[in-house]
């Protein structure tokens, strides 16, 4: 089997092809140029120097998280792009248990830890335990790697504490040593050592290698399918959630352009929903009420009515997980009374699934009154409809 490894998660990119019982090349650097400007270059030249037909690989391995989210976007997307052009499978290998794969056939506690800022680090907790076979006589090891515990953002101070609860030696690795080793000698009650240089950051052919055993145990996907894991938000996203935590809520009315908004909270919402043609639809229709519930620009709920002489029916009213239990339902109602009020309309109908709770009880706090049951009524799955209605 032959497989090409690209790790970017870090400050360190490197690129690989691997087969199952050698390295065939390896070009890695440490240096202070992004990803952008290396990683295709690399790969470029491992091919050049090995004569490589890329078509000939069986997959393609990456480092996929976490790390550094441009370095982890920009390894994805040429994973991504690679796998799709060659039709290839993609081995997604958690960057830590790279790194901890690194110092193989260790009896040690093996714990990699990436600076994940604020006192924080990425890590998780390994080792490799002795399973013993005999081969024509001779008695051979085969370390089992073991995943003592899955990758994880935790304080510096909760993993010294864990580490000590082991009562083990403990090897470090990886870019977050230079920054915590102080920490880790001050707090740390068991024995401890750091890796040398030349295991210390990753390596795109221990991605390789680690990534045909996850291989081999069914563990790969569709280059479509592989999304990096960033197991936390990065501070941009950060900052925007915080924005739209602290931003005021304005309703306004839905137009063509907002229809892929509200058809992604749509699908979100309901088990039969509406396509975003059917949106658009909805939004031409002159006889329709269509508000949107924004937050610091972003889409987080919207309401359909249709108008029948002095009556309107809400159609669909839906708010992104998120911003549940915010104010965003009970705000694009209170508009749709406004706006019922100024154009005559009398009374406000609705129906919800029986098994709804939620929305029945939300209805209920709008004044909204059960009028009754159809059977049948839903058919996404089958279930019967409460109707319901309030008078303005």
């Amino acid at each position: 089997m032959k497989v090409l490894a690209i790790e970017s998660s870090g400050l360190t990119a490197s690129v690989a092809v691997v087969e199952e019982t050698r390295t065939v090349a390896e070009y890695t650097v440490d240096y202070k140029k992004t990803h952008s400007q290396t990683l295709l270059p690399m790969i470029d030249e491992v091919v050049r120097m090995t004569d490589l037909d890329l078509a000939e690989i069986d997959a393609i391995a990456v480092s996929g998280g976490p790390g550094s989210f441009t370095g982890l976007r920009i390894g994805s997307a040429t994973a991504k792009g690679l796998g799709l052009a060659l039709d290839k499978p993609l081995i997604h290998v958690p960057t830590v248990d790279g790194l901890a794969y690194q110092v193989y056939g260790c009896g040690d506690i093996i714990c990699p830890i990436m600076d994940a800022r604020r006192n924080q680090v990425y890590t998780g907790i390994y080792t490799f335990s002795a399973r013993a076979g005999k081969k024509e006589g001779i008695r051979e090891v085969d370390p089992v790697f073991q995943v003592l515990r899955m990758q994880m953002a935790i304080a510096v101070e909760d993993l010294i504490r864990r580490l000590n609860n082991y009562n083990r030696p403990v090897v470090f690795l990886g870019d977050g040593v230079p920054v915590y080793r102080e920490m880790l000698s001050a707090g740390l009650k068991v024995p401890y050592s750091f890796a040398p240089s030349y295991m210390n950051r990753q390596r795109a052919a221990v991605v390789g290698a680690l990534g045909i055993r996850y291989y081999k145990a069914g563990k790969y996907e569709t280059a479509m399918e592989h999304q990096p894991e960033y197991l936390r938000q990065s501070q941009a996203e950060r900052e925007r959630a915080q924005r739209e935590k602290t931003a005021k809520l304005v309703i306004r009315e839905l137009k063509a352009e907002d229809a892929a908004a509200a058809a992604e909270i749509e699908y979100q919402s309901f088990p039969d929903p509406w396509s975003q043609n059917g949106i658009l639809d909805t939004v031409s229709n002159p006889s329709t009420v269509c508000l949107l519930a924004e937050k610091a620009g972003k889409a987080v709920g919207y309401l359909f009515a249709y108008r029948a002489g002095d009556e309107a029916e809400i159609a669909r009213i839906a708010v992104a997980g998120e911003q549940k239990r915010q104010g965003v339902g009970k705000s694009l109602m209170r508009t749709l009374e406004e706006i019922g009020k100024k154009k005559q309309i009398r009374r406000l109908l609705l129906d919800v699934r029986e098994s709804n709770r939620e929305a029945r009880a939300f209805y209920e706090k709008m004044a909204f009154q059960e009028d009754g049951i159809r059977r049948g009524f839903y058919q996404d799955p089958p279930e019967d409809a409460v109707l319901m209605s309030r008078e303005l």
